[in-house]
């Protein structure tokens, strides 16, 4: 099979991939993590505008986050969206900074959020497997027309279930820590 074809799908599971990161980082595991905020959108001066590129987010405690704005002003904007957004936190500010106090998970909460962290990885897993058919597909329509042997149609095949099992290893071992992360106390 052509190399191009093989290394397109690879790189789109590898996206598949992080985009999984990237959902799974926005599920509150109990620790305050400014990650939490990575999807916030604050409406500043008309315009929807990332909170990482209005201020300075971080942890200085395992329970609480700090964002300290550029512009003072941007605070109450800050409030409305974290409160607009799906976290279930409350914020407060001194006018100068606004606090978020990440409260204790309970137990009830955690395993609804596994459920969430397994539903993610499923989804995940799906992609991935979408993927590996197109890429089977396309080595049996190059096969079809000629471009490459019965033989080698098998070996793709085959390739792309070994790189079909690899990424799904992966996305079991991110769901895995993740949902260690959740759990833990």
């Amino acid at each position: 099979m052509t190399t191009q074809v093989f290394n397109s799908a690879k790189e789109k599971m590898n996206k598949s991939i992080e985009v999984y990161k990237e959902d799974l980082a926005a599920i509150r595991a109990g620790r305050a993590n400014p990650s939490l905020l990575d999807r916030i959108e604050v409406d500043y001066y008309g315009v929807m505008t990332p909170l990482k590129q209005l201020s300075n987010v971080s942890a200085p405690e395992p329970r609480q986050i700090v964002i300290q704005p550029w512009d003072a002003n941007v605070i109450p904007a800050i409030e409305k969206a974290i409160l607009a957004s799906d976290l279930g936190l409350n914020p407060s500010n001194d006018g100068k900074i606004v606090r978020l106090i990440v409260p204790q998970l309970t137990e009830e909460r955690r395993k609804e959020l596994s459920k969430v962290v397994s539903k993610n990885s499923e989804t995940a897993k799906i992609n991935i497997r979408n993927i590996r058919r197109e890429l089977i597909d396309d080595a049996k329509k190059l096969e079809k027309d000629k471009v490459i042997t019965e033989d080698e149609l098998h070996k793709a095949e085959s390739e792309a279930q070994e790189l079909t099992d690899d990424m799904i290893k992966k996305i079991d071992l991110i769901a895995k820590e993740k949902e260690k992360e959740i759990m833990e106390i």
